[in-house]
């Protein structure tokens, strides 16, 4: 999508467990990915069919933890992202302070939080306020 503010990087699972609009507010001005959880297609197909969309970015599943977050770490690019992940490894917290586009770990394994959605929705308006 041209024009949108950031990514955003997760599991079926996390936006599954999100209040209703929630996933939607946030894509106004981002764009969604996400990464095959346990749910596998019928998890990802839900989604698609929650958000109403046609299609929707999947990124590739590797073999290990590193090399998915490197995955992410591609895809992101030079936009601002929002990751939203079970766990990181050291490298993806080093490239994240590092890298110039702002970016947002959150590690979480269960459902967001009503904190780490606040979280999220107040790096969201920055990133409004920067384009501005």
């Amino acid at each position: 999508m041209p024009g949108t503010l950031f990514r955003l990087v997760c599991t079926p699972a996390t936006i599954d467990a999100a209040p209703e609009g929630w996933v939607g507010e946030m894509l106004e001005e981002g764009e969604l990915a996400l990464v095959a959880d346990d749910g596998g297609l019928d998890a990802i197909s839900a989604v698609a069919h929650h958000l109403d969309l046609v299609t929707l970015p999947l990124l590739r599943t590797e073999e290990g933890s590193e090399e998915q977050e490197a995955t992410v770490m591609r895809y992101a690019d030079g936009k601002p992202l929002v990751w939203i992940a079970s766990s990181f490894g050291e490298t993806a917290r080093e490239w994240a302070q590092a890298r110039g586009p702002m970016t947002l770990l959150v590690d979480t394994a269960q459902p967001l939080t009503d904190h780490e959605r606040r979280r999220v929705e107040r790096f969201v308006v920055i990133l409004g306020r920067q384009a501005e």
